[in-house]
């Protein structure tokens, strides 16, 4: 077997190991990025390796799954792997997301602890060399709130199905105390609680704002359907108001890096016969992207909403009455 289906081979055994529920053959191909055929082909070469390997119903179809895990040999990691997730611990830490931080690196110390001796110090000169050859731009930005207590008591209530209560010193009534039903927690440059009110609609809480946060013993569940990443992706940033359509167009000297660039995860990107780049979306967020735009300065032109168009006139005034004595 060549060397790229062997490593395959082992991808598609740690996902089948890792999934609880198991896989289709669908998403077994998916995992290999191959055609259904690819990935029956490598099913029955694991059940060879694997006989403990389980079939389990789930009509209309099957899946599979490998119920005992993998030994240590094939989950050894590698020095880039680790590499990158003691870089993404530093960069949470940078950022001032020290929870996160902590539990990575608490991750980096188990899968190092469960290493044997000679292969710790067969990783350590090259990951050590990684780790070197790597460094992290500071940007400018508000640093994110991770209250370890506070994070805490929301994963707490989502898993449990409780209700939490707060004092809320964001919003039209600072220091209203409010009974919520948590759907998750929203991390960009500041963290956010996203949690309905009574029968609201689901809205974000800043974290950084929440004073005295309990999780109460009354029962809330958020709806089944309700997609967080759905949700996220309804907006340019991270304010949820009206989705509008956006449509943006970008000029000849600038199309290059805006063919490169990704407002939105629903964008379509079209390249003009005169050489423009003409962006449309449709997204929530409008100040949002009107701050961005101003990055952009003369290279775009914003087709449509007009709604866009007049917040960005109307910063751009703000910072010019501002400024311009």
């Amino acid at each position: 077997m060549r060397h790229d289906k062997a490593a395959s081979l082992v991808e598609l055994a740690r996902a089948l190991a890792g999934s609880a529920e198991g896989l289709t053959l669908d998403e077994m191909a998916d995992v290999l990025g191959s055609g259904r055929r690819t990935a029956e082909r490598m099913r029955d070469k694991l059940i060879d390796l694997f006989p403990q390997m389980e079939v389990v119903a789930d009509p209309p179809s099957k899946r599979w799954r490998i119920p005992a895990g993998l030994d240590g040999f094939l989950q050894a990691p590698t020095a880039d792997e680790l590499a990158a997730m003691s870089a993404a611990a530093a960069e949470l830490e940078r950022a001032g997301a020290t929870s996160r931080a902590t539990a990575l690196k608490s991750l980096e110390a188990k899968m190092l602890a469960a290493l044997r001796a000679p292969a710790r110090r067969k990783l350590a000169p090259d990951l050590e060399a990684l780790l070197q050859a790597e460094a992290i731009a500071v940007q400018a930005g508000p640093r994110p709130s991770e209250d370890d207590r506070v994070l805490g008591a929301v994963r707490e209530a989502v898993k449990a199905g409780r209700a939490l209560s707060f004092k809320y010193e964001g919003g039209s009534t600072p220091g209203r105390v409010r009974t919520v039903t948590p759907y998750g927690l929203l991390f960009a440059r500041s963290n956010y609680l996203v949690a309905a009110e009574g029968t609201g609609e689901p809205r974000n809480w800043r974290l950084d704002l929440i004073r005295d946060l309990t999780v109460s013993e009354v029962t809330a569940w958020k709806p089944e359907a309700f997609s967080l990443q759905a949700y996220a992706d309804r907006s340019f940033g991270i304010y949820q108001d009206q989705p509008e359509d956006v449509e943006l167009l970008f000029s000849r000297a600038a199309a290059a890096n805006a063919q490169r660039w990704r407002f939105h995860i629903g964008q379509t990107v079209t390249q003009e016969k005169d050489g423009r780049v003409r962006v449309k979306f449709r997204a929530s967020g409008m100040r949002e992207l009107a701050f961005h735009l101003f990055t952009w300065g003369a290279e775009v032109e914003i087709v449509s909403p007009q709604r866009l168009k007049a917040v960005l006139v109307e910063e751009l005034q703000k910072g010019l009455s501002a400024h311009s004595n």
